[in-house]
């Protein structure tokens, strides 16, 4: 399994935060999905080799918050693989402003085909495993 990691980050947008400028809750779950995609480019999957032959599927996503990222902020994430199943993975997200902790999303991946979870295809396996 791999231990290559990616980094993703943008600038807190005015439209992301409640009237005292602090990041409303579902935005981390959006920053998540960013650095995943990311992530996927890192390993030498790009979606659109990706999803050849099956697509892959969020199963679950926890988020563990700590302290609030706000407007005029920038927020890195920092995404890396935590576990890899015969079906799943689950990747663990850390959303940090400098060296400060916001919160830690764990979201966990299904590869589907036909409209059902299915063993990662070869392909991808040997992406993860370099």
């Amino acid at each position: 399994m791999t231990d290559l990691t990616a980094v993703w980050s943008a600038p807190v947008r005015y439209a992301e935060c409640d009237q005292q400028g602090v990041v409303f809750n579902g935005h981390y779950l959006t920053w998540a999905d960013e650095a995943a995609t990311a992530w996927w480019i890192a390993v030498g999957m790009p979606y659109d080799e990706l999803a050849v032959g099956g697509d892959t599927m969020v199963k679950a996503a926890a988020l563990s918050w700590r302290s609030s990222a706000r407007w005029g902020e920038t927020v890195t994430v920092d995404a890396r693989l935590a576990s890899l199943g015969r079906t799943s993975l689950s990747l663990e997200l850390d959303v940090r402003v400098d060296d400060r902790h916001c919160c830690t999303v764990t979201m966990t991946y299904v590869w589907v085909e036909d409209g059902a979870a299915a063993p990662w295809p070869e392909r991808v396996r040997a992406a993860l495993s370099q």
